[in-house]
This record gives C-alpha cells, sequence and structure tokens, in this order.
C-alpha cells in the first residue's frame, strides 16, 4: 500500500484530498496543527485503518516513521482574514514548513507536491493568467505575507529538485469551493451565503467589477491528483477559466438563496486583485484535465452544506481564536 503524508489535512481542501487518497487506497498520514483546520472536516476518517493523523506544526521539525512515497503540503491559512491575523504563522508554514517537508522528502526517496496559489500573480497585468506570468506582487503590502510565502515555496521546491535531484510538482490553486469551507473566512462564497442565510445585506468591496473564477472542490482535486502522478515539474495552474464579475456572483447568490438582500458597497482592500481567471492550456495538455462541474451544479452541493449547518454555527462572527498562536 501506498503511503502519502497530507499537511493541512482538517482543512478545507486537505480534508477533500484525504478522502480522494483513501478512495484510491493509499494509507493517509493527515497532519494539521489546527490553526485554521478543524478536526470535524476528517472525523469520518479515524474508524479506518488505512489513516493515521498527526497533531503536529510543521514550522518544527517533521518525522514521519516507515516509507514515505508521496507528500502533499497544504498547510497554510488560506484566507485573507486569517493571514492578516496571523502573518508570522503564514510566512513561516510556507518557508521553514516547506524546507522540513522538503528535508523529509529527500530523505524517504518520497515524491512531493506543494500547494501553490494564484496569488503568486498578485493583482495581475496579464488576463488570463499564464504560468509564464511572473506577476505584480506588492511584497511589503498585507497580504504580502501570503503571497511572498508562497513565491519563495515555489523557489525552495525548484531548488531543492534542481540541487538534491528531490521529485516535486508545483500546483498553482485558484478560488476552489464546496462543502467544508469555513463561514467568515473572508473568501466570497462562504461570506455571500452566510449573509444571504442569515438574512444580512451581502457586502461587496470595490465597486464589483473584480472577477473571479470559480472551481468545484472535486474538479481540483482530480487535478491535482493528475498532477501528483505526471512527469512535469513546473508549476501548472489548476482552476475553472469560467469568469465572474463579484457583482454578478452576488446576484446568481440571491436568486440561488430565494432571498431579497440588498447589497452594499465598501471599500476595496489594499492589493486585492481586480483580475482573477487562469489559463488551463497547460493542464488540458500535460494531464487531460479541466473543471466539469458548472457553477450552478457546485453552487447548490455548497449551498446545501451550508444551508445544514447549525443555527449557532452561522450565527458565530469568528471561526477561529488565534491568541493562542500568536507569539
Amino acid at each position: 500500500m501506498k503511503r502519502i503524508l497530507i499537511t493541512g489535512a482538517a482543512g478545507f481542501l486537505g480534508s477533500h484530498l484525504c478522502d480522494r487518497f483513501i478512495k484510491e487506497g493509499y494509507f493517509v498520514i493527515g497532519m494539521d496543527n489546527l490553526i485554521t483546520g478543524d478536526l470535524k472536516n476528517i472525523e469520518h476518517l479515524f474508524k479506518l485503518e488505512n489513516f493515521e493523523f498527526y497533531h503536529h506544526d510543521i514550522t518544527k521539525f517533521v518525522h514521519v516513521p516507515g516509507q514515505l512515497d508521496y507528500i502533499l503540503h497544504f498547510a497554510s491559512p488560506a484566507s485573507p482574514i486569517d493571514y492578516l491575523k496571523i502573518p508570522i504563522q503564514t510566512l513561516k508554514v510556507g518557508s521553514l514548513g516547506t524546507h522540513n517537508l522538503l528535508g523529509l522528502a529527500r530523505v524517504k526517496n518520497a515524491r512531493i507536491l506543494i500547494a501553490s496559489t494564484s496569488e503568486v500573480y498578485g493583482d495581475p497585468l496579464v488576463h488570463p493568467q499564464t504560468e509564464e506570468y511572473y506577476g505584480n506582487v506588492n511584497t511589503i503590502g498585507p497580504r504580502g505575507v501570503y503571497d511572498e510565502a508562497k513565491r519563495f515555496q515555489e523557489s525552495i521546491t525548484m531548488a531543492y529538485h534542481t540541487f538534491h535531484g528531490v521529485e516535486t510538482r508545483i500546483v498553482r490553486i485558484f478560488n476552489t469551493y464546496g462543502p467544508r469551507m469555513r463561514l467568515n473566512d473572508g473568501r466570497v462564497i462562504p461570506a455571500f451565503i452566510g449573509q444571504a442565510l442569515r438574512g444580512e445585506d451581502l457586502t461587496i468591496f470595490g465597486d464589483g467589477m473584480q472577477t473571479r473564477s470559480f472551481c468545484y472542490v472535486d474538479d481540483q482535486v482530480e487535478g491535482i491528483f493528475r498532477l501528483l502522478h505526471s512527469d512535469y515539474v513546473l508549476p501548472v495552474n489548476i482552476g475553472n477559466p469560467d469568469e465572474i464579475t463579484i457583482k454578478d456572483f452576488a446576484e446568481e447568490i440571491i436568486k440561488l438563496t430565494g432571498t431579497n438582500q440588498k447589497v452594499v458597497y465598501f471599500p476595496l482592500p489594499i492589493n486585492d486583485p481586480l483580475q482573477r481567471q487562469p489559463d488551463i492550456t497547460k493542464a488540458r495538455k500535460l494531464l487531460g484535465w479541466e473543471a466539469k462541474v458548472n457553477r450552478a451544479e457546485g453552487m447548490k452541493i455548497t449551498y446545501d452544506y451550508f444551508k445544514s449547518l447549525s443555527k449557532e454555527e452561522l450565527s458565530k462572527e469568528e471561526h477561529k481564536d488565534f491568541s493562542g498562536y500568536i507569539k
């Protein structure tokens, strides 16, 4: 049985990856320090013989006994609210954490795939974004802690590949959504749905003409799975190129939820990207991959998930207390 370590296993995307690799017959070792993850995302796996969980911070030395064939590095805060509250931890997990995992991959002779992000492109001057675009990032802006952590992560990964011969893969993930997203984490889909379910106005930052491209989680997981098993070492965009303005998306949410909330506007945060759309030519050519789930179908599943949450969960204003982690 192939053994795979998945960091960030209790997070939104990490938990879905655990499910997929369990389904594929792997022995899955989940690792998470639970700073933004939640054990309830993976509690259904604890009874399985081919799953084990380590509560561990990967910015500290990482030890996994026994054979290890693959590593998926998905540990990191990924929402703007989170990484603005815990900027040092965000930088550390992308730098020290990645360094530790690359060292583990080298020792274990394991292939490692690291989760990069469309945020490496910053507020792009090229549209749609191809993997060859170097980006437009403000290194010292408030979002720089996340963007630069991910850019450094890519650099050190390629250095381990070229210098030490470690088998590496890099996925650049564009906006992904689906069940297990955290409400009120600052991302537009849970924010809008949470507001609609609570009967609140939908809040748009800026004029609403900025664009996003949303990829359903099952499609994203399939792209990651294919990339891990490919022979391609340079970054690959995985995302859905179906682009929509935030203003039009707010109207879609109102229609989906059957609510009649107003849309209210607030100033755009500093360095918030105005356009986000992946060029997935490489993914199509190299992996035979493209998104299959359209937004109407994916959003219905996601809305049903949020509707199933308790009133207590829906009414929480803050989903995470970071006071114990801030040093």
